[in-house]
This record gives structure tokens, C-alpha cells and sequence, in this order.
């Protein structure tokens, strides 16, 4: 059984359809549940308006991911590091300063 708690950090990762504020997890309130629907109210604490959601949650369910990647290519990457915050950060930061000039980028050395 999926408990609520679970539920809730699911659906604290949603954003706020009127501001775009994303939602904590004492914002959401479970409402109720019949089997694999959940039904939740979002509270937002920006701008104060409240949703009603309803999600689908499978218990031990491995869904299918998407990906435009060959499958040579996911085998290439399939063992490949895990990208951390700090990657996400350098990107972040490189791209901020970058001017869009590809071709003197990668002849750079």
C-alpha cells in the first residue's frame, strides 16, 4: 500500500497553474483514494489559490521511459555517470557566459 506521505512528495514536484509557485509538501492534502486514483487539493502558499488533482499511481510498477536515443547509444551511456548537481551547475554557469560561436568553441584547444 502506497502511503500518503509518498503521495504527497510526488505531487509537491507540480507547479501552481495560476503563478507557477511549486507546491511544498505540506501544500497538498490527500482528499481520498480508490485503489490506484488519488484524488489531492494543492494549496498554493504564493498566491493562495487551490487546485484539485487527480493522478494514477501504480504500486511497484516500473513504467517505460522515452528516449530518442539508438539503442547502441543507450548502451553507450547505459554504464556512463551519473550527472550531479554540481555538472548541472558548470553547465549552468559555462552557458551564462557563452555566445553561441559553436565553430570557435570546439576549435578552441
Amino acid at each position: 500500500m502506497i502511503e500518503e506521505s509518498v503521495i504527497k512528495k510526488l505531487m509537491a514536484s507540480t507547479e501552481c497553474g495560476v503563478c507557477g509557485q511549486r507546491y511544498e509538501v505540506d501544500d497538498i492534502h490527500v482528499l481520498g483514494h480508490e485503489k490506484d486514483l488519488w484524488f489531492l487539493r494543492a494549496s498554493c502558499s504564493a498566491c493562495h489559490s487551490q487546485s484539485l488533482m487527480a493522478a494514477v499511481i501504480k504500486e511497484g510498477r516500473i513504467t517505460d521511459f522515452i528516449t530518442d536515443l539508438a539503442e547502441a547509444e543507450l548502451g553507450k551511456f547505459k554504464n556512463a555517470d551519473v550527472i550531479t548537481a554540481d555538472d548541472v551547475l558548470d553547465a549552468h554557469i559555462f552557458l551564462r557566459g557563452f555566445d553561441g560561436d559553436f565553430s570557435q568553441l570546439f576549435t578552441q584547444r
